[in-house]
């Protein structure tokens, strides 16, 4: 529906309308009103010693005013009243008083304008009617009559029909502002939804990168010594390629469940549920499996993981300070993850520097900081790739548990990464 009333190309309803059905029936009842006026004006006219054909015209007049009842229906009670004298106007007296008292005029205006109809009434048909005196009892209770049954009625069936329209007005708002409200939840929910989805995602490569990079990373630099030490040193050349068939095995292992967490269930997982799935990467050999918190790394595997850079070359050195506490399972293993990334990019960007890992047990905290001096220029470099996500990642452990993450260089051309995460 356009703004001018069109439906499907066809013109709307005229003026105050506002459906064609209205407008027609209006025309029909001011029709009818109109000749009945004009047939009662025909005895009007005799009464009042005026022509046949003036009393015709001002019926046909008073009769049409039926035709705005809805847009000034005040206005057609009145003529209603002001031509009860003339014993004309049944029709446009009844019709007006319903659709006054069926609009929104106030209902002390509706209660005078009805008051004076019923008054006019009665006196129009006592007046009429009056004989004798032995009759005048009859007589007023004729008049009372009539005056009630042309009045009372209209007024009280006008007074339901507004009251049911209004509620009809108020039921069909309520149901559209329930329809917006659930629009706006789904688009809302469709959001969350979308939202979680990213998030899970966030978490799948974070944790596809904790997981897999790190043992891939010890697996080229073991790659590396092993080309550079095969024809001087045989024995350890094989003890260096069994290190790198485990750690291969292990990284597929690793893969392989995290990915079937993915696929195992069958029915969708929820977003709370998925992310405790994926939280924790899957373990062998000093690495936890896939799971929840409680079955994550904790801080007791912390010297297993610097024991494997040891292994593959790197001088680490582990400092512990403080008595450790129990922590959290998060907290635990988001402090192990941050040492494991750390360790990872010192293989990667810093090879022969030497790495210092600590450890501060504090009261309702714990900090680890690793630290990597300069490097010293006769390790080869381990070509290892870099997706730039690894400090991205770790901070985003570290702030989603309320803790405090700061990385950068040092004075002494090195870098390092320090966290602080609370104990709860």
């Amino acid at each position: 529906m356009t703004s001018t009333g069109d439906v499907e190309g066809r013109a709307g309803p005229p003026l105050w309308w506002g459906r064609r059905r209205d407008f027609v029936g209006d025309v029909v009842l001011g029709g009818l009103s109109a000749v009945e006026c004009a047939w009662e004006g025909v005895a009007f006219a005799r009464e009042a010693g005026v022509p046949v054909a003036a009393g015709v015209l001002f019926g046909f007049l008073v009769g049409a005013v039926l035709l705005v009842r809805r847009r000034w229906p005040i206005a057609v009670v009145l003529v209603g009243i002001a031509v009860a004298p003339a014993a004309m106007g049944f029709l446009l007296g009844v019709v007006g008083l319903y659709t006054l008292a069926s609009s929104e005029v106030p209902r002390r205006i509706t209660g005078t304008l009805a008051s004076m109809s019923l008054v006019a009434t009665f006196v129009v048909m006592y007046l009429r009617t009056r004989g004798d005196a032995d009759e005048q009892t009859l007589v007023i209770s004729l008049s009372v009559f009539v005056a009630v049954a042309l009045t009372v009625p209209p007024v009280l069936f006008g007074l339901y029909i507004g009251a049911r329209r209004r509620l009809m007005e108020s039921l069909q708002e309520r149901a559209d502002s329930l329809e917006r409200e659930l629009s706006l939840l789904a688009d809302r929910a469709e959001e969350r939804a979308e939202w979680a989805r990213k998030e899970e995602r966030t978490r799948i490569a974070r944790e596809m990168h904790d997981v897999v990079a790190h043992r891939v990373s010890l697996m080229v630099v073991h790659a590396a010594a092993l080309e550079a030490i095969a024809a001087k040193d045989p024995a350890r050349a094989a003890k260096n390629a069994a290190l790198v068939g485990d750690m291969g095995r292990q990284a597929l292992t690793e893969l392989r469940e995290m990915l079937g967490v993915l696929r195992a269930a069958e029915k969708p997982a929820r977003p709370a549920a998925l992310a405790a799935a994926l939280v924790a990467p899957a373990a062998t050999a000093g690495y936890p499996h896939v799971g929840s918190f409680e079955d994550g790394p904790s801080l007791e595997e912390l010297e297993a993981l610097v024991g494997q850079s040891r292994a593959a070359g790197m001088a680490v050195e582990m400092l512990v300070h403080g008595e450790g506490a129990a922590y959290a399972a998060e907290v635990e293993q988001t402090a192990y993850r941050v040492v494991q990334e750390a360790l990872t990019n010192c293989h990667k960007h810093a090879p022969g520097a030497r790495v210092t890992v600590r450890l501060a047990h504090r009261d309702g905290e714990v900090a680890m900081q690793v630290e990597n001096g300069p490097c010293d220029g006769k390790a080869a470099e381990p070509g290892l790739p870099s997706g730039g996500n690894g400090l991205v990642g770790m901070r985003e452990r570290v702030l989603g548990l309320g803790g405090v993450f700061v990385s950068g260089p040092t004075d002494g051309g090195g870098f390092k990464v320090s966290a602080v995460l609370p104990a709860g």
